[in-house]
């Protein structure tokens, strides 16, 4: 079925439309890794954006019920330049087109996905619709787009025990990715995971050793609430933040955030270590980044392509965070070592 992707500057994408077949709007983004597909359209950070694949064969190994990040996926619409009818893979499952259908989620395909980029870049991340029915309208998403972090955070209270039991960490979940809990309980920590909106005092409630901030969606501005409950973990307890989380530690202490051009989304970009001058590729999916510090806070990795801030720790607490995603899934596990150097800070 013909279908059509409409930038806000009025360039117009024809293709075909595969998956849910209903129409969408979204803010449009690329992704620049290779493979990773599922793990993409499963990480709730991708919610309320249609997200453009920049390699051209998608869904060639299909789908599996391992490689979720999440139950479903969350982002409201995939574009890609071909899509695989027939998969290839001994874990596959189910191919992309189903996937998609049982999710709810339209695709688009036989995009020239070069030059969509190439506007991305340029222009930076715009609104766009997905239309594959021109006669019905498109929901408004405005308010929705505002409330991304209350649409993907877990709706209670629930725990994952661990044998070992070394920690007891508390987990607010702005969205988290799956491999992020796994990193976690692998590293023998026990978890209570909360809903984004749990009040600090409940949180501590619970008396964790220490506070995990995990990635999720949106514009961290968007949830006050949230920086305030934020600020008042980090005055008692370690606290280590991944994207969202990294980016609410920044504005608890002070600093401020500033949206990016098209934003970094995919497995392969360089990140400088500055207390040793090592570069890591990281994965990454934000489109805000911390952008101004205060005085208690320091940076501590920088993006080698742009120059922004990726990392930033308190000059006296035990209160760190990075905007890249060392649990990866997609992508390298480069920084994978994160997660045990906090928790080797909590120790301490």
């Amino acid at each position: 079925m013909t279908a059509r992707l409409v930038l806000e500057n009025g360039t117009v994408f024809d293709g075909s439309a595969f998956g849910h077949l209903e129409n969408t709007a979204g803010e449009v983004v690329f992704t620049t890794g290779m493979t990773g597909y599922q793990e993409t359209l499963t990480d709730p950070s991708f919610a309320g954006q249609i997200v453009t694949m920049t390699y051209p064969l998608i869904g060639n190994y299909g789908i599996n019920s391992d490689d979720m990040e999440s139950a479903s996926p969350k982002l409201r619409g995939f574009v890609v330049r071909e899509k695989c009818d027939a998969p290839s893979n001994w874990r596959c499952e189910m191919d992309l087109d189903g996937f998609l259908r049982l999710h709810g989620v339209i695709g688009l395909e036989g995009v020239d996905t070069r030059k969509l980029t190439k506007i991305l870049r340029s222009q930076g991340s715009m609104r766009g619709e997905l239309i594959v029915n021109p006669d019905k309208s498109i929901q408004d998403y405005s308010e929705a787009d505002r409330r991304l972090v209350q649409s993907v955070t877990c709706k209670e209270i629930y725990t994952i025990p661990n044998s070992d039991n070394i920690y007891h960490l508390a987990v607010i979940d702005f969205g988290s990715k799956s491999n992020i809990l796994r990193e976690l309980h692998g590293n023998g920590c026990a978890l209570t995971v909360f809903p984004a909106f749990t009040p600090a005092s409940e949180v501590l409630r619970h008396n964790p050793d220490a506070i995990f901030l995990t990635n999720g969606p949106g514009d961290p501005k968007d949830i006050p609430e949230v920086v305030e409950n934020v600020k008042q973990l980090c005055e008692v307890k370690p606290v280590l933040g991944i994207c969202l989380g990294h980016q609410l530690i920044g504005l608890a202490y002070g600093c401020d955030t500033a949206k990016l051009t098209f934003g970094h989304h995919g497995g392969n970009h360089p990140v400088k270590d500055l207390s040793t001058g090592r570069v890591y590729i990281t994965s990454q999916n934000h489109n805000y980044v911390v952008s101004q510090l205060n005085e208690n806070m320091e940076v501590t990795h920088i993006n080698v392509n742009d120059g922004t801030i990726e990392g930033i720790k308190h000059k006296t607490k035990p209160v760190m965070s990075v905007q890249f995603h060392p649990e990866a899934s997609p992508g390298p596990v480069d920084t994978r070592f994160l997660f045990a150097d906090f928790l080797n800070a909590v120790k301490r």
